[in-house]
């Protein structure tokens, strides 16, 4: 219960999304005019929208916190700590927040995409619901009582009603389920082992896609900044191991250090990781030379942002489509509800 409340507090304190993007550009614009980091911070300090979360930055810095916990501490997203993490180790916080800043300003765009797409739908769903509600409810049970006499209409009726009561049931279950298994799955994600986590997500087909994309994506952009302060494979791996915001690379790399300690190499590793691409088995197989292996890792984590886009995009734009073919289902379901029983009485006389 305590563990709840606290989570709940702390999603109460998370700022707006399209504040920390613009908290993101801000910090790092003035990053670049030569501000030292508290310095920056302070600045921003003189847009109101931002002063909060820059004063507990501020003052989790000055405790001695690090730049990662400074800035969950204040309420941003994963996504953005995430990146943040390794400025301790590769000592890039300019490099680490523009990466930030692509990464997430494309989470906002899709959000915002799919809120456009699936608003106007949604909205037609849930007219159509409530008329087909009402339709059961009220007109449907009327034509019973006025087709009393003919079998043929009156069975079409209570045939119309009974798959009325079937979807609505259905649909509700579902509804019901899915609401149900996303509360209880955020609630004990954290406790359900890496491991059987990596399993349940390979059994979902569009979600291990998407996951795969990620993990992968995460990896290379990691690896890639960790090789330009010139530590060794292993040593990169220790501090991918040792970060919390990204389960699955931390897994992977625990086995990876274990099995290269076996005299197993990288490339062989990394093909037996389901979730993450093929391509980078190619990537660590060509390269022996740190320099090539980084710019390969930077070029390869380019093209996949652009993929993970694109695969987003596609199924955006798949949505809308099945959602108007549904909604055409219904009116045409709704028009032989109303009409083919009357059809069927006129033939009667």
């Amino acid at each position: 219960m305590d563990l709840s409340l606290k989570k709940f507090i702390q999603r109460k304190q998370i700022i707006k999304k399209e504040n920390q993007l613009r908290f993101l550009n801000l910090f790092l614009r003035l990053l670049k005019n030569g501000y030292p980091t508290l310095d920056a911070l302070e600045a921003m300090k003189w847009d109101k929208s931002l002063l909060k979360p820059a004063n507990e930055i501020i003052h989790a810095l000055k405790a001695g916190e690090t730049i990662d916990e400074a800035f969950e501490k204040a309420g941003f997203h994963p996504t953005i700590t995430s990146f943040l993490y390794f400025v301790k180790v590769n000592s890039d916080l300019q490099g680490s927040i523009e990466q930030c800043i692509i990464m997430y300003k494309q989470r906002l765009t899709n959000t915002k995409k799919l809120q456009q797409i699936l608003r106007y739908p949604l909205f037609l769903f849930i007219i159509f619901f409530l008329l087909i509600y009402f339709l059961n409810q009220t007109i449907l049970p009327s034509f019973v009582d006025l087709f009393q006499g003919n079998e043929d209409s009156s069975s079409t009726v209570v045939l119309s009603m009974y798959i009325i009561d079937v979807v609505s049931t259905f649909l509700f279950i579902l509804l019901l389920f899915v609401i149900v298994f996303i509360f209880v799955w955020k609630l004990i994600k954290q406790r359900i082992p890496i491991e059987t986590q990596i399993k349940i997500y390979k059994q979902i087909p569009v979600y291990r896609k998407f996951i795969t994309a990620y993990t992968s994506y995460f990896f290379a952009t990691h690896f890639s900044s960790l090789l330009k302060t010139g530590m060794s494979i292993k040593e990169i791996l220790h501090q991918m191991a040792n970060q919390q915001k990204l389960p699955i690379l931390s897994h992977y790399s625990f086995i990876m250090i274990e099995r290269l300690t076996n005299g197993v190499h990288i490339s062989g590793v990394i093909s037996s990781f389901t979730l993450l691409e093929k391509p980078l088995t190619t990537i660590f197989q060509k390269n022996t030379d740190a320099y090539f292996l980084e710019k390969d890792l930077v070029v390869y984590a380019e093209l996949q942002l652009e993929e993970i886009e694109n695969k987003i995009l596609r199924a955006i734009t798949f949505i809308q489509p099945i959602i108007f073919i549904v909604l055409g289902i219904f009116v045409i379901f709704i028009y032989v509800a109303l009409m083919w029983p009357m059809f069927q009485l006129m033939n009667t006389i």
